[in-house]
């Protein structure tokens, strides 16, 4: 689920008139001021922090909106138009990002480490084992021979175990934990300058990653209705954790769960987009995606280093508004 201001600073001793909000999931009254508050500096965030907790999306979108007007949350949904248009890879890499002919191709980096692995350490087992005496020197081979078969029938039958196992291997890569990081800081920073609210993330493995699509947008893409407007949203935010991967590093790995979900997108959208279409919605997604993330940068490394040390989606929030 790749595209970007100080934070509200107010004396403890100046206090604004309350601001009142009726949330309808709740059937309750919340009063905002500009005070003292352990949450943020001048803020009450019990509220926000109380409808991420029960993953209501409307009243994280009218908190946050709230919170915009007195003054706080300034980067909140402060690039709310985006629209496509026209983008060669020369603009690509004029941004910044390395090997933009390559982007949109699926990595096997993680895939064929992992196979290459368990074939060789086989191989190389199996021929030792070949030494033992007797019939164990034929029949330990051959087991030990037989685990690679395992692995490609399990692939075949089961897809998402062999996915589960090489996404286990590939923590052993010296650049796993800063790639998924930067990876899901980008998703989660440009949908929330977009406007989408985030709910939950993760960078465990096998867990789901950033949860950001909003009610409103999930009824549209159950119902194959997604206007290009809607699209171009989703596109950015999808191709945010794929332009942060580019704008770092020679070769982009964590693409293709991205690609996957843009395509999901694209084919839930109407009027259909035709390929040389699709292609230049994700040469422009990424570029947009990238020129958030470097406008932002600040705000990028704060959300980076949060997210790294397990912050709550409050504390993201946190760290993206009062980062300088």
């Amino acid at each position: 689920m790749a595209i970007p201001l100080p934070s509200l600073v107010v004396p403890r001793s100046r206090r604004s008139p309350p601001l009142e909000s009726h949330l309808r999931s709740w059937q309750v009254v919340k009063k905002w001021r500009i005070g003292a508050s352990s949450a943020a500096p001048g803020v009450d965030l019990k509220a926000l922090e109380a409808a991420i907790a029960k993953k209501d999306s409307n009243a994280v979108k009218e908190i946050l909106d709230q919170l915009s007007q007195i003054g706080w949350a300034k980067k909140w949904s402060s690039q709310p138009y985006v629209s496509r248009r026209t983008t060669s890879l020369q603009e690509l890499a004029t941004l910044g990002i390395k090997n933009a002919e390559n982007l949109a191709i699926p990595s096997v980096r993680n895939d064929a480490a992992f196979l290459f692995t368990v074939v060789g350490t086989t191989g190389f087992l199996g021929v030792i084992a070949g030494q033992l005496p007797g019939d164990w020197g034929f029949f330990v081979p051959y087991l030990i021979g037989s685990i690679s078969l395992i692995v490609l029938a399990v692939g075949s039958i089961s897809p998402g175990l062999l996915q589960a196992a090489i996404g286990g291997f590939s923590s052993f890569f010296p650049d796993y934990q800063e790639r998924i990081a930067r990876h899901e800081a980008a998703h989660f920073l440009v949908a929330y300058l977009i406007g989408l609210p985030i709910l939950g993330y993760s960078l465990d493995i096998g867990k789901e990653h950033v949860n950001l699509v909003d009610e409103s947008l999930e009824k549209l893409v159950y119902s194959g209705q997604l206007d290009d407007k809607e699209l171009d949203r989703l596109a950015v935010v999808s191709m945010a954790g794929l332009a942060a991967e580019g704008l770092k590093y020679d070769k982009v790995v964590g693409q293709s769960a991205d690609l996957f979900t843009l395509q999901r997108f694209i084919n839930r959208s109407k009027p259909q987009t035709s390929k040389e279409q699709q292609k230049n919605l994700t040469r422009w997604a990424v570029l947009f995606a990238g020129s958030l993330l470097k406008n932002n940068a600040v705000a990028y490394e704060a959300l980076m280093s949060a997210m790294s040390k397990k912050a709550s989606v409050l504390e993201c929030i946190e760290a993206i508004e009062n980062a300088a």
